[in-house]
């Protein structure tokens, strides 16, 4: 696990690009066992989106030119609790060797159309998404909300739903194993 700290951010401390799970003892609904994308991460605050939250629909029913356009199938997700109403359109294409992702953050609609029909991109759309400002991730991190993760390279093929937050959760060790693995209810174990 990273050491973090309630200064600013520098470059070198900058968690963008990776993953923030919540801790099993987050009770809180809007984000209980969910893992974040951290697409920025600097002295003004952090950004990302919720990858374990689909809403089961997609961009075509949110009418407009996504009804009949190339776009329509797109998976469509709770991004996070910030600005709900707000679009966002994510891409992702794995590296050729394996060891990443590039990432397309809060792309227009006419650059996702051009991702559509190309090999390994994984495109999703957020309805808001999850936002720190300055020094409060820090702090979040400092009372250990959040445990943040590396990339892992089957994130994309994994089911974005809990799921995906007990994978990576309990990758990281045999002790995050156990706690991602609790029931809700103790008296069902």
């Amino acid at each position: 696990m990273r050491e973090s700290s309630s200064e600013a951010p520098t470059d070198s401390d900058s968690l963008a690009g990776s993953l923030l799970l919540a801790h099993p003892a987050l009770k809180e609904a809007t984000f209980r066992r969910t893992a974040i994308l951290l697409s920025n991460h600097d002295s003004e605050g952090a950004m990302g989106v919720v990858l374990n939250r689909p809403l089961g629909r997609v961009l075509s029913e949110l009418g407009g030119d996504f009804v009949l356009g190339p776009l329509a199938g797109v998976p469509l997700f709770c991004g996070g609790p910030v600005e709900p109403q707000q679009l966002l359109l994510c891409a992702w294409r794995p590296q050729e060797d394996g060891e990443g992702f590039r990432l397309f953050f809060g792309i227009s609609a006419e650059r996702a159309a051009e991702l559509v029909g190309e090999d390994n991109v994984h495109l999703r759309a957020f309805l808001g998404y999850a936002g720190w400002t300055g020094g409060q991730l820090e702090g979040e991190l400092e009372r250990e909300t959040w445990v943040v993760a590396d990339l892992v390279p089957d994130l994309l093929t994994q089911k974005p739903d809990e799921t995906l937050w007990r994978h990576v959760l309990g990758g990281l060790d045999p002790e995050w194993k156990l706690l991602a693995g609790e029931p809700d209810d103790p008296g069902r174990n």
